[in-house]
């Protein structure tokens, strides 16, 4: 059971989020809701006993990665500009995940946008969740991508 009600957290924060990154549509929606479920139970800012923040739970190395490696470059400075508004400073920092719910969300779809791989059917909850394993957490992560499908699962019904 999620702390927040998963069809506020996908309408009033991940789709006009990811819309206003101009990276929205139903999978990634989708994609983005089921990843707070499986990584926070869309439930908690600080990972309990590690170092990830926000409901999507990601690392500060992860986040830091995201610009030194691709948001700094002249090729994502549209991207990098929204991403300095929605974060409301211009070197935005790990921890405003905690508090900033869109910037938390905008992050993870970055993490999501630099793999080569397209994103699957926005009604595909299996394959959401190996998506998520495979780009989000990594295979040395905790996610088991069978468990976490529905979480996903729910995502998309919400």
């Amino acid at each position: 059971m999620s702390g927040l009600n998963v069809t506020q957290l996908k309408n009033e924060i991940v789709r006009p989020t990811l819309n206003y990154l101009g990276l929205g549509g139903e999978a990634a929606v989708n994609l983005l809701t089921g990843t707070a479920l499986a990584e926070s139970d869309a439930t908690y800012l600080r990972q309990i006993g590690g170092p990830a923040l926000g409901l999507w739970q990601m690392e500060p190395a992860t986040h830091d990665d995201c610009w030194t490696n691709f948001l700094r470059f002249p090729a994502q400075s549209r991207l990098a500009t929204k991403m300095q508004q929605i974060a409301g400073v211009s070197a935005p920092t790990a921890d405003i995940m905690i508090h900033n719910l869109r910037y938390a969300c905008a992050m993870a779809r970055i993490k999501y946008y630099r793999d080569s791989a397209s994103l699957p059917d926005a009604s595909d909850a299996a394959g959401m969740a190996q998506y998520h394993k495979r780009v989000f957490n990594s295979p040395l992560g905790a996610a088991n991508a069978l468990g976490n499908i529905p979480d996903f699962k729910a995502a998309i019904a919400a």
